[in-house]
């Protein structure tokens, strides 16, 4: 009795055990032959990653494009038994994923992972952004999840595409065009962000963490210059300024952060302050952030302000490349093209490669008597 019951315990272990063995899925090819494949893109900050599966034409040509992929939806008899759009693709949900808030044809999308179908029509193709992501393929298609819904119209081409897929196009740093290609057509759909937006908001977010710890006045400073460089966001960016150069943040000696605070208030309409802002600034600035500080005063038609950090800048570090070609356009922007001159030519004994070749062009413009600067 004993040995009949230890060999049925045997027994009984073994059919569990291979139970479970047979439901284990192990890896494998994709049914029918097709692809599995990911495609994806960066627009801006936001990523945009498409998980799809690849049919093949498979000498079906001129019998996919309303026989094989039907017009418009199809009672596919099984799961939800609802009339259904295709699974843009093969096998499992084809799936878009958008990491920031995008517009699809200028139409608004949040950010997610959205299924995606396409109800055909060789007229006008309507391209479908479900909300549920994780179905098996189109059987339990399910309007009521539909986030968005966009018409767009199919264009045929010449040239045929064995495997389906997907591919980025006509791309901007604020757009692209997707385009799902297979046999003898193209269905296109675009992508935009905000790309100023997604990336302010990003810049929130990530001063909220780690990266804004103490001593980290650069992280502070990047957003704070995105904003004056792009002329947005103004009244947070001052604010994100004077964060990069208190002392707690660590910028009090970052000619970078004190001029990222003076452009601020200048765009602000509050230029006294921006000028102070800049007197604090100099005594960190090296030679060559002098200069080109000084240089954009020239730019900004302002020859007095210019001289006097191109002055400031000859008196720290005389009689070098930059501080004496900086003296030249400080004098030729006040009109002495004369002492100009003098500081040219001295630079052009200093002066190598490309800076030769304009210094040359700079000292041909004094001796002619005109403004080097223009």
């Amino acid at each position: 009795m004993k040995k009949h019951l230890t060999l049925l315990l045997l027994i009984l272990a073994f059919q569990v055990s291979f139970t479970g063995w047979v439901k284990a899925q192990l890896t494998s090819l994709p049914r029918g032959g097709n692809k599995r494949a990911t495609v994806s893109e960066e627009i801006g900050i936001t990523d945009v990653m498409i998980r799809y599966n690849r049919p093949g034409v498979k000498k079906r040509e001129g019998h996919i494009w309303g026989e094989l992929i039907p017009v418009g939806y199809t009672e596919l008899g099984y799961g939800a038994k609802k009339p259904a759009p295709w699974r843009a693709g093969a096998n499992e949900n084809t799936t878009i994923e958008f990491t920031t808030d995008v517009k699809i044809e200028g139409y608004d999308l949040p950010a997610g992972k959205y299924g995606f179908f396409v109800a055909y029509d060789p007229g006008e193709c309507t391209l479908i952004f479900s909300k549920n992501s994780t179905s098996w393929g189109n059987f339990f298609y399910d309007p009521a999840e539909d986030a968005l819904r966009v018409t767009v119209k199919p264009i045929k081409t010449d040239k045929s595409v064995e495997w389906l897929k997907y591919e980025f196009t006509d791309q901007t740093p604020e757009s692209a065009t997707i385009q799902l290609q297979w046999e003898k057509l193209v269905i296109p759909f675009k992508v935009e962000v905000d790309v100023i937006a997604t990336q302010i908001a990003s810049f929130r977010k990530e001063l909220r963490g780690d990266k804004a710890l103490p001593e980290s006045w650069e992280a502070w400073n990047q957003a704070a210059a995105y904003c004056a460089q792009n002329k947005t966001n103004l009244p947070q960016a001052l604010m994100w300024a004077d964060s990069a150069t208190s002392v707690t943040f660590g910028g009090t000696e970052s000619f970078y952060a004190w001029q990222t605070k003076a452009s601020i208030l200048e765009q602000l309409g509050r230029g006294t302050e921006a000028a102070d802002v800049m007197k604090k600034a100099m005594p960190f600035a090296s030679q060559i952030q002098a200069y080109t500080y000084a240089a954009g005063l020239v730019d900004a038609k302002k020859p007095k302000e210019a001289f006097e950090i191109f002055k400031m800048n000859y008196d720290k570090h005389p009689n070098s490349l930059f501080t004496n070609i900086g003296m030249a356009s400080g004098y030729s922007a006040l009109g002495d093209y004369k002492k100009a001159l003098t500081f040219a030519q001295k630079a052009l004994l200093q002066a190598k490669g490309g800076n030769k070749l304009l210094i040359e062009k700079n000292v041909r413009d004094l001796q002619n008597g005109k403004d080097m600067n223009d």
